[in-house]
């Protein structure tokens, strides 16, 4: 009976906290490339050109999410989307829980931290599947527009590897 309390005063609350909005609920849409160290950083080719690039592409990354939201601070959301890792020849279609917190750090700017945790499928691999997690920090505008640099890991073995991470540089529109 101490259970049946316990969840009906947790109910009471989170929708007495939801309904003073309107619209609790956010829509994300993501897209992002990755990078990887250059090897062949400080070296010369055959023509006299020295290679001075730090970072090189290395992929893909594109994912959407839906979840509730409370005054665009805290969000909690189900998102999903596909990962095209060039070097390993991996493709993966991670499916997550997102945490998002956005405390505001000027009059239209807000900080925003993601957290992701779940399970991603390699494509074309079989039945290879891992744990998958992510983090991402960026900076949220008036215009609800996110600019991130986020890590994945990704608990999948693939080219003689345990597991694979991916860091990304990518841009969120988030709709309220």
């Amino acid at each position: 009976m101490g259970h049946l309390r316990t969840l009906s005063v947790f109910l009471f609350f989170t929708f007495s906290v939801f309904s003073q909005n309107k619209k609790f609920t956010y829509t994300q849409f993501d897209v992002a490339f990755s990078i990887k160290g250059n090897p062949d950083r400080g070296e010369t080719d055959l023509n006299g050109n020295t290679d001075n690039l730090w970072f090189l592409p290395d992929g893909l990354s594109s994912k959407i999410g839906y979840g509730i939201h409370h005054n665009k601070w805290v969000g909690l959301g189900i998102h999903s989307g596909i990962d095209w890792k060039w070097t390993d020849k991996l493709v993966v279609v991670p499916v997550f829980a997102n945490l998002k917190l956005s405390p505001k750090i000027g009059d239209d700017t807000r900080i925003t931290l993601q957290l992701g945790l779940g399970k991603a499928i390699a494509l074309g691999r079989g039945d290879l599947m891992g744990d998958y997690k992510k983090i991402s920090l960026g900076l949220q505008t008036a215009d609800d527009l996110i600019l991130f640099v986020e890590v994945s890991h990704y608990e999948i073995p693939i080219n003689n590897q345990r597991d694979s991470y991916n860091i990304n540089l990518g841009l969120s529109l988030v709709s309220f």
